[in-house]
């Protein structure tokens, strides 16, 4: 059996967001693109993921002859959006801060074809139940949640982290599915392909 081939080039060396598209028979060519993901002054969380998106999407459509996938996903907090942490440091800060608690995470997607871009920005409240330190430690040590936006994977070990989800699971992976899926069709690109 041969593989199918891309009908959509993924602006992103995310395995997640591979996978997800896969899980919908969507087979991709993918083209990371480094944009400078620097928050601007006084922007807003939902403002800040949708421009990345645009901007990931954008570059990777001019290396590409098909419809192009950008994605951006945030974790905000009182308002702060939380990166993938640099270190162990920062990354045990941030689970402290989503210790206990409810967090936002923004993920919004863009995508050029013939219908010009685009996208939409879905949010999702995950509550959190108190993680101690010895759980933050180990859970670093791990590997698991140092290139995750907030510091943890969903997916992953840090499921038992979560006492409830309230929105899109998918989105809090790294690609909102059902949004994901409109956007695709809108642009011609086709849903369930298999090999």
């Amino acid at each position: 059996m041969t593989a199918a081939s891309p009908v959509l080039c993924l602006a992103s060396a995310s395995p997640r967001r591979r996978a997800l598209l896969a899980s919908i028979g969507v087979p991709v060519t993918v083209k990371p693109c480094d944009i400078d993901e620097t928050p601007l002054s006084g922007e807003l969380a939902d403002a800040y993921v949708l421009r990345l998106a645009i901007a990931k999407a954008e570059a990777a459509a001019s290396l590409a002859d098909l419809p192009t996938l950008g994605s951006d996903t945030a974790v905000v907090v009182d308002g702060r959006i939380l990166g993938k942490p640099q270190d162990a440091m920062e990354g045990a800060r941030m689970l402290r801060l989503l210790s206990d608690r409810s967090h936002q995470v923004l993920t919004a997607v863009a995508v050029t074809g013939p219908e010009g871009i685009l996208s939409c920005c879905v949010a999702t409240q995950v509550a959190m139940r108190k993680i101690d330190e010895n759980e933050i430690a180990d859970y670093w040590r791990t590997g698991e949640p140092a290139d995750k936006a907030g510091g943890y994977a969903i997916q992953g070990l840090a499921s038992i982290f979560v006492k409830e989800i309230q929105g899109s699971h998918s989105a809090v992976v790294g690609l909102p599915l059902f949004e994901t899926a409109q956007l695709l069709r809108r642009q011609g690109v086709p849903i369930w392909e298999r090999a």
